[in-house]
């Protein structure tokens, strides 16, 4: 029998592994005080033990390499769940389905997702990645919105945009940050932001 497919299978969990090693090295430089001016590709291959080539080789870009890093964020905030907004019987049961997953997902990692949103303001390939991802949840927030006029008449048409826009500011990393503070829990934040997003939609609790 020829080895190959074992091979190949050894080679392919040393390239995981080694993925995986660079991601955890993005995310420490990241949590470092010096965060912005020492993240650099070269700087994070340092840091993993790796070739500069490496981390291009796995990620072809810094984008790419924070794409995996925000990849590795939903997968620690367990984001797969957001699916199961979209299965909820009711569009105010799909609405506490997303304001719980999103409170969950901000939660999971604090530090390293409020480092990444502020370097958004500072450079360029953080700010594609971040709004990329800010793009999915208004998509899906309009979504939502649109259920509850379909359900309920709510919010009336003229202020559909709006009403968009309300919840993807309630439903934002820096709301649930302020919310939380520095003792609250994504479970005791979660009815908070569910209350301010009722409001903004104009449907109440049931």
């Amino acid at each position: 029998m020829s080895p190959r497919p074992y091979n190949l299978g050894r080679r392919q969990e040393g390239a995981d592994q080694t993925r995986a090693r660079i991601v955890d090295a993005a995310r420490e430089l990241l949590m470092a005080s010096d965060g912005f001016s020492g993240f650099t590709m070269e700087a994070v291959a340092r840091q993993a033990g790796v070739a500069r080539m490496t981390v291009y080789y796995q990620f072809e870009s810094k984008v790419g390499l924070l794409e995996a890093v925000s990849d590795d964020l939903a997968r620690r905030g367990r984001m797969e769940r957001l699916a199961e907004v979209f299965t909820q019987p009711t569009a105010s049961l799909a609405l506490e389905k997303f304001v719980e997953t999103f409170a969950r997902f901000w939660g999971a990692d604090r530090v390293v997702t409020r480092r990444l949103r502020a370097l958004a303001a500072l450079d360029a390939d953080f700010e594609r990645v971040v709004r990329g991802r800010d793009g999915w949840r208004r998509n899906a927030g309009r979504a939502l919105v649109g259920r509850f006029v379909a359900e309920q008449g709510h919010p009336p048409p003229e202020a559909l945009e709006e009403t968009v826009s309300l919840l993807f500011t309630i439903t934002s990393f820096e709301s649930f940050d302020t919310l939380a503070g520095s003792t609250q829990t994504p479970e005791e934040v979660a009815p908070l932001i569910l209350r301010l997003a009722r409001t903004a939609i104009g449907v109440d609790g049931g």
